[in-house]
């Protein structure tokens, strides 16, 4: 086993093992996500300039240059066309993406666990993997969604309920506050129980347990702060990555065919270091959860 995944690891140490790790098998983790994402992009790429975007470079409207551009990046990411065809195929392409991003995550998942074991593998043996499991994946995908769905939309209601009762029956102030209160609170709870649930796909991927939801559970026990204050700054990572591209390419090329095609490189990179992340992330909760069961059994012999 590699000696980085053998022991349990600290906040920062997790960073330093997703970035290296990315660093240095950046050539199996961005083929397994050019092979999986790329054609995709390549007909978003093709349906944007079916609907008479500019290759290089395409401003929007404005007095002047700066005018242009700023309006520009406003519009950038949409397509300007009432056509049908294009429409549907915009629709086509976000499935798609929906369908085959969590396979590609999936084949990193199984790369990382090779090189956890020391074991040889080959981009293609990992995606073929990974297609083994599409059928999990997709049906616990879709439950996790569901609940995600409803345990975000019930605490908003109920705080929206008591604010305007708050407000109404007493003070506005009052409600206001309040209702801040109860959305910073409800935020919190809300992370932490997505942060529990959330790996459920690496059980799904690697112990082929679905839907994985109380493995995850068990596995992220103690850990739920941390893993939740990773997730944060991932997201903080990618965004700060994706944002500079497109401020920075966005200048110069406007709301061009080449700067979603940058952009979506950009993407690539990002998705590919939070996969990484993730994959350090369930494999340092599965040997922390295995030291325990471990520390268990010795302690039950020592008792007989």
């Amino acid at each position: 086993m590699d000696t980085k995944f053998k022991k349990p690891k600290g906040f920062g140490e997790i960073l330093d093992h997703t970035f290296s790790l990315t660093k240095n098998r950046f050539k199996e983790f961005f083929m397994i996500s050019i092979i999986f994402m790329g054609p995709i992009y390549l007909i978003q790429a093709i349906i944007q300039l079916a609907s008479g975007t500019s290759f290089f470079r395409q401003v929007g409207t404005g007095n002047d240059w700066f005018e242009q551009i700023l309006s520009g990046l406003e519009e950038s990411g949409t397509i300007n066309s009432s056509n049908l065809g294009v429409d549907i195929g915009l629709i086509v392409v976000g499935l798609f993406s929906a369908l085959l991003f969590p396979v590609a995550e999936a084949a990193i998942l199984f790369a990382i666990n090779h090189i956890r074991k020391n074991e040889e593998f080959t981009v293609g043996s990992v995606i073929k993997q990974a297609f083994s499991r599409f059928w999990p994946i997709l049906g616990s995908g879709i439950l996790f969604g569901l609940i995600s769905l409803g345990i975000i939309i019930i605490p908003i209601v109920i705080v929206a309920v008591i604010g305007g009762i708050v407000a109404t029956a007493v003070n506005p102030i009052i409600g206001i506050l309040l209702g801040i209160l109860l959305f910073l609170c409800g935020a919190i709870g809300i992370g932490l129980l997505l942060t529990r649930w959330s790996f459920y796909f690496g059980s799904v991927v690697l112990d082929k347990t679905s839907p994985g939801f109380s493995r995850s559970w068990k596995l992220s026990k103690n850990r739920t702060w941390a893993s939740m204050g990773l997730y944060i700054v991932f997201y903080i990572i990618v965004s700060i990555i994706s944002v500079a591209v497109e401020l920075t390419f966005g200048l110069l090329l406007g709301n061009s065919v080449l700067l979603k095609m940058i952009s979506n490189l950009a993407t690539l990179f990002t998705t590919m270091i939070f996969s990484v992340g993730y994959g350090v992330m369930y494999l340092d909760l599965k040997t922390r959860h295995d030291a325990d069961d471990l520390k268990e059994l010795i302690e039950d012999y020592k008792t007989i």
